[in-house]
């Protein structure tokens, strides 16, 4: 059953220079108990697409669909209604806090908004912060009193206050210290089997990725181009840009990183004011030929259960 189900969603900002197509035709569905990695270079547009699903940004066309409801239409009440089922865990956990405001505010915020009372609100806090691995004294400091990985605890345990069905995490951990890292994707992975909440998990790094994700989706220039199986996309990746950012991913074992194919990719990142006509990665792929220039490859089915936006696949 799909939880989230993105249905040619379009994102535009409009600049000086022209229109900034930052998510171009994006279709994607996640189930109930899934986490889903999206992944990709920075300026690929995935932030942008979890801004759109909690109507931080505007889409341009498409639909976004949560929990059978669309998204689009909603406003007032009932948009509300529906953030509480979808919350976010943003990239900077310092700046998502009000500096001037003790935790505890910050985290029962949430629970005031939608009606609480302030007992209630604040038995709530201890048990979230309880959660999250942080004394019920933490609701009295302000953020800058905590680590980098305590404050994303922090951002954790308020999207969690109205027990959300979704949460998408936006970058989480890349701000944070390798040991602390690993220690913010284990509390995450323990809330999901403890509570049967999804991940919409938007990251660069590959290794986390590969970690706590489910499937994965790989985006390039605001389009998805392949979606696959954990194991599927590290095992065998289908897509040329799939294998180039593998190759280039940092591995433990120096032999395996000897070892393993590179894939180098030519010229630079096209800029989504004037992208690429055809396939969009065809001005870098390795094995770009004539039709690539002018026909854009749709996601087919492959041999083991992915899709791929590729010719020759």
């Amino acid at each position: 059953m799909s939880l989230l189900a993105l249905d040619d969603v379009h994102v535009h900002f409009a600049t000086a220079g022209g229109l900034v197509r930052a998510v171009n035709g994006v279709s994607l569905e996640l189930a109930v108990g899934e986490t889903l990695g999206l992944v990709g270079e920075s300026g690929c547009g995935k932030s942008t697409l979890g801004k759109a699903i909690v109507k931080l940004v505007p889409i341009a066309g498409g639909a976004i669909v949560v929990d059978g409801v669309d998204m689009a239409p909603l406003t007032g009440e009932r948009l509300a209604e529906m953030r509480r089922k979808v919350q976010m865990i943003f990239q900077d956990p310092y700046g998502s806090l009000n500096p001037r405001s003790p935790v505890g505010r910050s985290v029962a915020q949430p629970l005031l908004v939608a009606g609480w009372k302030k007992d209630a609100a604040a038995a709530r806090v201890d048990t979230l912060l309880g959660w999250v691995g942080l004394p019920a004294d933490a609701k009295q400091r302000y953020p800058h009193e905590f680590s980098g990985g305590q404050r994303q605890r922090i951002g954790i345990a308020r999207a969690l206050a109205l027990n959300p069905k979704l949460i998408i995490c936006d970058e989480p951990v890349s701000a944070l210290d390798v040991s602390v890292r690993a220690q913010v994707i284990n509390l995450l992975e323990d809330l999901k089997s403890e509570f049967g909440v999804s991940y919409l998990f938007i990251s660069h790094d590959l290794s986390v990725v590969e970690h706590i994700a489910d499937r994965v989706a790989v985006m390039y220039l605001g389009t998805l181009v392949e979606i696959g199986g954990r194991d599927q996309i590290w095992r065998n990746p289908q897509h040329p840009y799939t294998k180039a950012l593998l190759a280039a991913a940092p591995i433990a074992d120096p032999k395996a990183a000897r070892a393993r194919q590179r894939t180098i990719l030519q010229g630079e990142l096209p800029s989504p004011l004037d992208p690429p006509p055809g396939c969009p990665f065809q001005s870098r792929c390795p094995i770009a030929e004539a039709r690539c220039r002018h026909d854009k490859p749709a996601l087919r089915p492959t041999a083991d259960g992915g899709l791929t936006a590729c010719h020759f696949v």
